[in-house]
């Protein structure tokens, strides 16, 4: 028995490219990929229409189409017969086919290239399976084992309950960020997510947590419209990509026949961005506090099935959690408490002697190292020198948020600085590059900066 359309969902979702066959009115034949097929409902479907190519012309000119497209588990084939009925260049549907364009296109270089240029609806006419291509299943061979379900089973509404939880009971902005992503991978099987949030001085977006990596992600930074996340926080809409190296396949290939039409001078890099290498299923939704972006939540997999519409409305409900805890967490946090300490001369010189570190600052690009090696920059290094600087030339051990606010030296935005989430980075920067020199929160808004051994400072002026 055909099945109806919305029970091939999993061949919508590109990770087996389709085709579209069309015919002139002379009676010329055409076939091409198509770069996305959405489904609209049972007798209606909507295709991406990326160039005014020989496909447009021809159903213009001769309103019927066919569609082949596969289905990525059982490789089963179908045919779609359609109907061309108009197109559409705005609107909520063109928006949400386009972002997914417009992700690859960065991803490429191709931004401003390689774009939607309208949304193609068509009349569903017939589905049609294709037959004979397929051998029969083998008994032995192709019959899978039963999977055996774990005794009590997580159900969703557990999951959300244990996400909601580790964000409730967050001590500070650090722990709501890692156990929410913690709690994503433990009771959902979110393996490798981000979050990264908005930095209002750079316009950049900086990646403070991250899960199923590894050491070295912290601090990796994404600029607007680059990649899935710089793009879904230039759009503040949520965007789930599936088969994602085809796409970049195709992507590649466009740019191939551009450069060798009219060279590579107009076109951008391909831009290495934070991730998997070889992720083929992206799923990136903006973390919004009222009208304000405060980050993205980026969750991805190897598996290009691994994410559906539950998924995106999933993440969404947990994605809107983390963002008010967030900022709230940023807010201003601080406790009345007395002054920061400062250590008197005799402590300082107490501290062991054995280790020396060296930090050289160039404050014409705000870049910090520490024993020959890139540290920080921007106004987490900023206030890392400035950090250092009191402790070693002024004794003072302990610091608050409030006084880092009110120094003007560090460029700090007046509203919603986002300094608790430069402190983390640099907290989680020093325990990569330099664990001998740390960060500690005392007290709510209140940390202490502790070092074993020496620091030397070199200030590289003109540099």
């Amino acid at each position: 028995m055909t099945p109806r359309l919305a029970d091939l969902r999993p061949c919508f979702q590109g990770v087996i490219p389709s085709f579209i066959a069309t015919c002139s009115r002379d009676g010329e034949p055409n076939v091409t990929y198509v770069s996305q097929i959405e489904f609209l409902d049972e007798k209606h479907v909507a295709l991406s229409c990326q160039f005014f190519n020989k496909t447009k012309r021809n159903v213009l000119e001769n309103p019927f189409a066919s569609v082949h497209f596969y289905d990525p588990v059982t490789f089963e084939s179908w045919n779609l017969k359609l109907r061309y009925l108009r197109s559409e260049e705005s609107g909520e549907l063109f928006d949400r086919m386009a972002i997914r364009i417009q992700v690859i296109a960065s991803h490429t270089g191709m931004a401003g290239v390689f774009k939607l240029i309208a949304v193609d609806h068509y009349e569903v006419l017939a589905l049609e399976p294709v037959t004979g291509f397929l051998t029969p299943p083998d008994p032995l061979l192709d019959c899978a084992p039963t999977a055996q379900v774990a005794p009590g089973p997580m159900t969703e509404v557990r999951g959300l309950q244990a996400v909601s939880e580790r964000i409730a009971r967050a001590r500070d902005l650090d722990d709501l960020m890692s156990g929410a992503l913690l709690a994503l991978a433990e009771h959902l099987g979110f393996a490798h997510s981000m979050v990264l949030l908005a930095d209002d001085a750079t316009g950049r977006l900086v990646t403070l947590a991250s899960r199923g990596y590894g050491p070295g992600g912290i601090g990796a930074e994404v600029a607007p419209g680059d990649g899935i996340v710089g793009t879904v926080a230039q759009q503040r809409r949520m965007v789930r990509l599936s088969g994602v190296a085809a796409e970049l396949r195709y992507g590649r290939a466009i740019r191939g026949a551009v450069e060798r039409s009219s060279g590579a001078g107009g076109l951008a890099p391909e831009i290495p961005l934070p991730g998997l290498p070889d992720a083929q299923a992206q799923l990136a939704l903006p973390l919004l506090a009222g009208e304000r972006l405060v980050g993205v939540l980026a969750v991805e997999s190897r598996d290009p099935l691994q994410f559906d519409e539950w998924d995106e409305a999933f993440l969404q409900i947990v994605g809107n959690q983390i963002a008010l805890g967030i900022d709230r967490m940023q807010a201003d946090d601080e406790e009345p408490v007395a002054p920061a300490a400062v250590a008197s001369a005799a402590h300082a010189r107490g501290a062991a002697a054995s280790k020396v570190h060296r930090f050289a600052f160039y404050p014409s690009d705000d870049c910090l190292f520490v024993d020959g090696e890139y540290l920080v920059r921007n106004v987490p290094g900023r206030i890392l020198w400035k950090l250092l600087e009191r402790r070693v030339r002024g004794g003072q051990l302990e610091f608050t948020n409030r006084e880092l606010r009110l120094d003007p030296s560090l460029g700090l935005p007046p509203i919603k600085d986002n300094l608790e989430s430069r402190l983390i980075l640099l907290r989680k920067r020093l325990q990569e590059k330099c664990p001998d020199v740390r960060l500690v929160p005392v007290p709510r808004g209140r940390f202490a900066l502790e070092i074993d051994g020496r620091a030397e400072l070199e200030l590289k002026e003109g540099s």
